[in-house]
């Protein structure tokens, strides 16, 4: 199993190799205006999952990537409570999720929970005290974890359509604990099996411009 998924890693690889030139150039649905990876254009965020299943070792290797996300004073305050599909904790978890995402999100593979540690012990104090960064450093973790995942030509969707409640009571996760957002992992389904009203959605979104949203020196207001 491990070997084949470095042989996946290997083909995406030569895949991103191909497009690299083409992305920079701007030459595909999501182009820039500067040169980056094209592993960043190829993340997106789908709906249609085709209901296969994830291995352990899959889905470890995803988990691995946000492993190593960076952390304020190396805390790494996120954890992942995670089911896989047709498990005995799979019903539960899609029933935490609201309505209008659970219709979709059953049909992935796996469904995980992304938590914070809201407290942290800094280096020179004798208690803990309240994390500034714990949101920010969950989401360094995130971003690593969907990277990886489409690395290998798994797709992930970030959700907070969450019964928060519901889920901190029946995941047993401390008050300490923020609940961050639920996420969807699998592999790319056919969107026709989606709502009429979902599917011209089902595509690559694109980003605001530079300058809309970076400012130097001060803070501009602008219109968004």
């Amino acid at each position: 199993m491990r070997a084949g998924l470095v042989a996946r890693i290997a083909e995406h690889d030569t895949h991103f190799k191909s497009h690299r030139e083409s992305a920079m150039a701007g030459n595909t649905p999501r182009a820039t205006n500067h040169p980056i990876d094209p592993l960043f254009l190829e993340r997106w965020s789908p709906r249609a999952f085709d209901g296969s299943k994830l291995s352990d070792t899959e889905l470890f290797t995803i988990l691995e990537a946000a492993r190593w996300a960076p952390s304020s004073f190396n805390h790494q305050p996120w954890r992942f409570v995670y089911a896989h599909r047709e498990s005995a904790h799979w019903e539960r978890f899609v029933g935490l999720l609201l309505p209008f995402n659970a219709m979709w999100a059953r049909h992935a593979a796996v469904l995980l929970f992304i938590l914070s540690d809201t407290m942290i012990q800094l280096p020179r104090d004798k208690g803990q005290s309240l994390s500034h960064s714990h949101s920010f450093d969950a989401g360094a973790a995130w971003a690593f974890m969907a990277l990886q995942a489409t690395r290998l030509g798994i797709h992930t969707h970030g959700m907070a359509g969450v019964d928060f409640d519901r889920a901190r009571k029946e995941l047993s996760i401390p008050d300490s604990f923020r609940i961050e957002a639920a996420i969807a992992i699998g592999r790319l389904g056919d969107k026709s099996k989606l709502p009429p009203e979902m599917q011209g959605r089902e595509v690559p979104s694109g980003r605001r411009d530079l300058t809309e949203f970076v400012m130097e020196g001060r803070f501009v207001a602008k219109a968004s």
